[in-house]
């Protein structure tokens, strides 16, 4: 059986689910983005789905609108000063909590599948941590891709402003291109995570 098949399976066992995941906690810049996904109907080409992180920007890219078509969607975004205030973790479950909210608007679900090994912090409803969630379930996979791609396409507005930072190459990451661009012109006030810098700045 194709793998893809088994990650629909996955969820169709763990009865009436939404998967969630996130992109953008390890950087240096840009805000971390949370989706969610509940499946509305299957179809074939939804078994190109898997882990954002293993799949090519130009193929992440033609799957974003494929999984708009067959998913209910919610995002939810922390900004980098929320960062920076309550930490990544919190600010990624924030985001979480942010995304889940979106789509209890459209539709309803009796289970949240989280990629990973936390639980959303505060929030109350019945919820699974998955390790390796986004290659075992469909829905947390399809998350996946909604986040990264989402937050890719806020990094390259966010190169139009800095064209300098080269964000459209890194997407805020620690590269050495970034962390040299940090040193020698100095963090932007709002994109740049203050809390991330301390090594890279000597404070």
């Amino acid at each position: 059986m194709d793998i893809k098949n088994i990650m629909y399976l996955f969820d169709l066992e763990n009865g009436d689910i939404i998967g969630v995941d996130e992109a953008g906690r390890g950087p240096l810049a840009g805000p971390v983005v949370a989706a969610v996904a509940k499946l509305k109907k299957y179809d074939e080409k939804l078994e190109k789905i898997n882990d954002s992180k293993k799949l090519t920007e130009k193929v992440r890219e033609e799957l974003f609108d494929i999984i708009m078509e067959n998913f209910d969607i919610g995002i939810g975004i922390a900004s980098v000063d929320e960062i920076d205030e309550i930490n990544i973790l919190n600010a990624t479950f924030l985001a979480m909590r942010r995304a889940i909210e979106e789509i209890e608007k459209k539709v309803k679900f009796e289970k949240v599948l989280v990629d990973g090994n936390h639980r959303i912090r505060e929030y109350i409803g019945e919820q699974l941590p998955v390790i390796k969630g986004d290659s075992k379930s469909l829905s947390i996979a399809a998350a996946s891709i909604i986040a990264k791609v989402t937050r890719d396409r806020m990094m390259l507005e966010i190169a139009k402003l800095y064209p300098e930072y080269i964000f459209e190459k890194h997407k805020g990451y620690g590269t050495k291109a970034h962390r040299e661009m940090i040193l020698e012109k100095g963090p932007i006030d709002k994109i740049h995570r203050k809390s991330f810098l301390k090594k890279i700045l000597g404070e």
